[in-house]
């Protein structure tokens, strides 16, 4: 029975090296929804540029982002690690100038930095020091928060995440137009090889999921379990296009920069649940 709810827009900023953590705040959102949308009749809604932005010209692509997303947005998320981003003309990155025009706008952000480790020839050093010159800056304004590694970003979201809510839209007034719909969501449309992998991952220890390629061909290997038949193209696509469904519909997320171990998300164990008593 669907009822009424207010829609609360959740900008999820930042450069390409936190591509993980991005997955993690959108795994936190629909959680977050799963156990609060009921009683708080509030939802909330994970966006961004790279998901509700179109093509359009007449303007700098970061302005016509800013007027296309940025602006219908209640809530900013940023991450950063290792760098700021590329300039946009009026800004030191294109995250940077989301996270100045939201708060000019006077609304919340939450600004996180990662500490994890990281190897150097990896990092661009002009990069690395506009990131730590403008984290820099962020501290003077206001307050931030670090994280070590990825388990730590996920508990300290997600209880900072409610907690701002709470905090700002506890006393929200309800928008009549917007309806949640409360009965059982459909089983979204996956092949049949990426539910078996979903399956074979929800039964492993873990949850987890390598994708490597070796001297043979192609490892694709899950509860002790070599999925894809190695040196075979087809079977090798077809089952990276397992894990390319699965990622996409945040049944799963990469663990690590190199696309070679997946975990399922919270997600993915409940619909795993689900298929399991259907198949």
């Amino acid at each position: 029975m669907p009822y009424n709810a207010t829609v609360i827009n959740v900008m999820i900023a930042s450069p390409g090296d936190v591509a993980t953590e991005r997955n993690i705040v959108r795994s936190a959102i629909h959680n977050w929804n799963a156990v609060h949308s009921l009683d708080r009749r509030v939802i909330l809604v994970p966006v961004g540029w790279d998901t509700h932005s179109v093509p359009e010209m007449g303007d700098r692509a970061q302005a016509l982002i800013n007027k296309q997303v940025l602006q219908n947005c209640d809530l900013l998320v940023a991450i950063f690690w290792t760098r700021l981003g590329t300039p946009t003309g009026t800004a030191s990155s294109g995250t940077v100038e989301e996270i100045e025009e939201h708060l000019e706008s006077g609304k919340p952000a939450m600004l996180y930095f990662s500490n994890a480790p990281v190897r150097p020839d990896s990092v661009d050093d002009n990069q690395y020091k506009a990131l730590r010159d403008f984290r820099a800056s962020c501290q003077q304004r206001g307050l931030i928060e670090t994280y070590d590694s990825l388990e730590e970003f996920r508990e300290k979201f997600w209880r900072q995440l409610a907690q701002t809510v709470i905090r700002e839209y506890g006393n929200i007034v309800l928008n009549p137009t917007a309806e949640i719909d409360t009965s059982a969501p459909a089983i979204p449309q996956l092949s049949d090889t990426a539910k078996q992998l979903l399956l074979e991952a929800a039964r492993d220890q873990s949850g987890m999921v390598m994708c490597i390629r070796v001297m043979g061909g192609l490892l694709v290997q899950t509860n002790n379990k070599q999925l894809a038949q190695m040196g075979d193209a087809r079977s090798e696509a077809r089952w990276k296009g397992a894990i390319a469904e699965l990622v996409n519909h945040e049944f799963m997320e990469a663990r690590g920069q190199k696309g070679e171990v997946f975990g399922l998300t919270n997600e993915g164990y409940q619909l795993a649940d689900r298929l399991g008593g259907t198949l």
